[in-house]
């Protein structure tokens, strides 16, 4: 039997599990595979309209990955995975400007290009944070800065007037000044691949429930794997003590409700074109991993 395949996705549990021994305690056969410093963060760089969506078409490697429940929504009702029904995460996140922008409120932002990932968490929690305060066609999305690190780039450097950040990223402008205009905090789904035997993915999870009680407890104690999640041209900027702790999984039910509810949202927002969204069928689209 191959080997289970965990890819940390830009949160800390991960590596508590792993190099606390989580994983292995529960007997899980796995191989950890870290792709964003070996990277210099060009995996999460995918250029313009390539986002979270995209990726799930090529196909992703690690038997459980994850992506904006938006986005899972939609790959998983198009077969490109199955998504877990008994746990998803909630992510911090923000719009941050330079801090002599400005642009002080959420109103100041119609009109201007707002870095966001395409089809990706960021892309559709700027909408839903700014559609209150503006029509429609004065939210002005930027897709071709990429996602993550080609973001953080354009903040630092000036060239981006604005752009849409999440868990490190958000701690990382925090700590060097740059000014939070609107939270959009945002839910993140668990996507199965490759049909794992179902008792490695409760092995898996049970791991994981673990390092989120120790996560809860005593953050200060796991900041420093923010290191491990970005590449090391930032590592001279970053006072991780001063971060929180990020993503947080939540051991809960992604009802039918909440899957109709968004996928509709979506729907009513054109983000996908006609007939790309797929059958929308919760009972096919999702899985329960116990």
């Amino acid at each position: 039997m191959s080997k289970f395949i965990i890819e940390p996705h830009f949160r800390l549990q991960e590596w508590i599990a792993h190099e606390k021994g989580y994983f292995t305690d529960e007997g899980l056969d796995y191989e950890f595979r870290e792709l964003v410093r070996s990277s210099d963060g060009k995996h999460h760089n995918k250029g313009d309209k390539v986002g979270a969506f995209q990726s799930f078409e090529k196909g992703r490697t690690a038997d459980v990955s994850c992506a904006c429940h938006w986005t899972v929504n939609v790959a998983a009702s198009n077969g490109h995975g199955r998504m877990s029904r008994d746990v998803y995460s909630v992510a911090p996140a923000g719009i941050f400007v330079h801090p002599d922008s400005k642009i002080k409120r959420p109103e100041d932002l119609a009109g201007v290009p707002i870095s966001v990932g395409y089809q990706s968490g960021s892309h559709y929690a700027t909408v839903q944070a700014l559609e209150p305060y503006m029509p429609a066609d004065q939210i002005k999305l930027n897709f071709a800065d990429g996602m993550l690190f080609a973001r953080i780039d354009k903040l630092l450097d000036g060239s981006s007037p604005a752009v849409n950040l999440f868990s490190g990223p958000y701690y990382f402008a925090e700590q060097l000044g740059y000014r939070k205009i609107i939270d959009t905090t945002f839910m993140i789904a668990m996507m199965i691949h490759n049909d794992p035997d179902p008792e490695n993915l409760r092995k898996f999870f049970k791991a994981l429930r673990r390092a989120q009680r120790d996560l809860d407890l005593r953050p200060d104690l796991y900041l420093h794997y923010y290191l491990r999640e970005f590449p090391e041209r930032y590592h001279a900027k970053m006072d991780v003590k001063r971060w929180g702790p990020g993503e947080r999984l939540v051991f809960e039910s992604y009802s039918k409700e909440t899957y109709e509810e968004s996928f509709e949202w979506i729907a009513s927002h054109k983000i996908f074109p006609e007939g790309g969204m797929g059958a929308g069928q919760y009972d096919q689209a999702t899985v329960s991993v116990g």
